[in-house]
């Protein structure tokens, strides 16, 4: 049996043992994860920082701050999240307990992306565990210093059988694959995030897939074009670009396209100094692999400021690239990386029509004063996320589902909605074994009449106060006395 059979079995016969289900269990899981966090900080940013260049107080900010949080909100709401929810009950139901019980799906597999390691990986770990699950967490063998932090702290805070972690690279990976998971989570690109599919339909699991794609940028010319290309800046070159939502590329009217070249390139210096190459708030790309992906994008558009990169440093400037054509290289895939093209539009029609003819991405960004112009592109675009006159932050809101659509992926998370996407909501219902006249219209033979009493009764749902649910169910009791009666024929 290889080790991820192992792991797996561990898992499966520990969450059999049923100590996952207990909200006490749960919640003393979360708060050693919360625990993780504040005494092992120094070591994680350390390998984050071998890893992706990133300092310390940016793992704080773009990593751990957000887990915490969100561990801090589970504690909080868990028990709200996991009591039942009584539902609306038609007529025939009226004297029945209906609702849903939230439980576990069983044994999840989560698989982490390099990005963002600790929090793309950690986050539907939370999830799991606040939905009574044992998880399997699958680190990205690119983060190899982390990948190797979480595979020893980890086990040090939270249960070791309920949740182990497997480090390796692609064969590990496809021997987990090969086993048989109740809910698989995937952080990626859309080429795995297919194969992932592919090996979960053999067991016929169901798949949460963050994935990403080329999320647009509209520009409209009459917004502060200043600070809408400081936040872009921002958003485009926190990581050195490896974000899933980071705006991909900047559609402009050509009148504005110097200016916004001008003011992104005030925000570069404002950030990263004259020479990003020695800011320590400017990450690199992850390795040689990706550098030279990244690099080949610029063979066939024009270099407005950036350009300079060092390969065995795996740095690339804050790149922004003017009058890009939409068949370019940088337009055929995602970036995730500090390239910025400026595409020309002639408005927001054009714009609309050129996001609607690619892939729905995973975030679509607007910058503009009017609100027709946001209203238009809620009502005519789709994606995953929209967010008008800012980047990235509605990452950072547990109240909305983070998730894509389409290419872009499938499921959601982030606060209550992880703990949904990790749980099975069983349908309940009570009966007792009276009021048997009323049940007599669905029993053979089958009549126009009996048909006439059941549009009635499954039709007509009720939300009543206690004291007309009493009223009611006195009257429906007479009408179930003189039902049997009358047998209904």
């Amino acid at each position: 049996m290889s080790s991820e059979q192992q792991a797996v079995a561990r898992a499966r016969k520990a969450f059999e043992t049923g100590r996952s289900k207990s909200l006490e269990h749960r919640i003393r899981q979360l708060k050693n994860l919360q625990r993780l966090f504040t005494e092992r900080q120094k070591e994680i940013s350390d390998a984050i920082k071998k890893d992706l260049n990133k300092s310390e107080v940016g793992t704080q900010l773009y990593e751990t701050l957000g887990l915490e949080g969100e561990i801090s909100l589970a504690i909080k709401k868990l028990k709200e999240w996991a009591a039942p929810r009584t539902v609306e009950k038609n007529l025939l139901t009226l004297s029945d307990t209906v609702y849903i019980k939230p439980e576990p799906l069983g044994v999840v597999l989560i698989i982490g992306a390099w990005n963002y390691p600790w929090a793309v990986t950690i986050q539907p770990l939370i999830g799991a565990i606040a939905a009574g699950n044992a998880a399997v967490i699958k680190p990205s063998e690119v983060c190899v210093h982390t990948a190797k932090v979480m595979e020893d702290l980890l086990p040090v805070y939270i249960d070791k059988e309920l949740y182990p972690v497997v480090t390796g690279g692609v064969s590990e990976t496809q021997e987990l694959l090969r086993q048989r998971f109740d809910h698989i989570f995937y952080t990626g690109n859309s080429m795995v995030g297919k194969l992932i599919m592919e090996a979960a339909a053999k067991h016929l699991t169901p798949v949460t897939l963050e994935l990403g794609g080329k999320s647009p940028c509209y520009i409209d010319k009459n917004c502060d074009i200043s600070v809408a290309c400081r936040r872009v800046a921002w958003g485009k070159y926190t990581n050195c670009g490896q974000t899933c939502i980071a705006p991909d590329f900047i559609l402009c009217e050509p009148s504005i396209q110097d200016q916004v070249i001008e003011e992104v390139t005030k925000s570069i210096k404002e950030f990263y100094t004259d020479n990003p190459k020695t800011c320590p708030d400017y990450g690199r790309i992850i390795n040689q692999r990706h550098f030279k992906r990244i690099m080949t994008m610029l063979d066939d558009s024009t270099i407005a400021v950036g350009g300079d990169n060092d390969e065995s440093d795996c740095y690339i400037a804050p790149t922004v690239l003017r009058d890009v054509k939409p068949e370019a290289k940088v337009m055929q895939e995602e970036i995730f990386g500090p390239l910025l093209p400026i595409l020309s539009v002639s408005g927001l029609d054009e714009a609309i029509k050129f996001i609607n003819k690619g892939e729905k991405p995973l975030a679509l960004y607007v910058f503009t004063p009017n609100d027709k112009v946001i209203k238009r592109m809620v009502d005519e675009t789709s994606s995953g996320g929209l967010l008008a006159n800012d980047c990235l932050v509605h990452y950072s809101v547990s109240s909305l589902p983070f998730g894509g659509v389409g290419n872009s992926g499938m499921g959601c998370y982030h606060g209550k909605f992880s703990f949904d996407q990790l749980s099975h909501q069983r349908s309940c219902l009570i009966k007792k074994l009276n009021m048997e006249g009323v049940n007599s219209m669905r029993y053979p033979p089958h009549t126009p009449k009996k048909l006439g009493w059941a549009r009635f009764f499954i039709l007509n749902n009720v939300d009543l106060g206690w004291i007309g649910r009493m009223a009611l169910l006195a009257v429906l009791a007479v009408v179930a006395a003189v039902v049997l009666q009358n047998y209904l024929l």
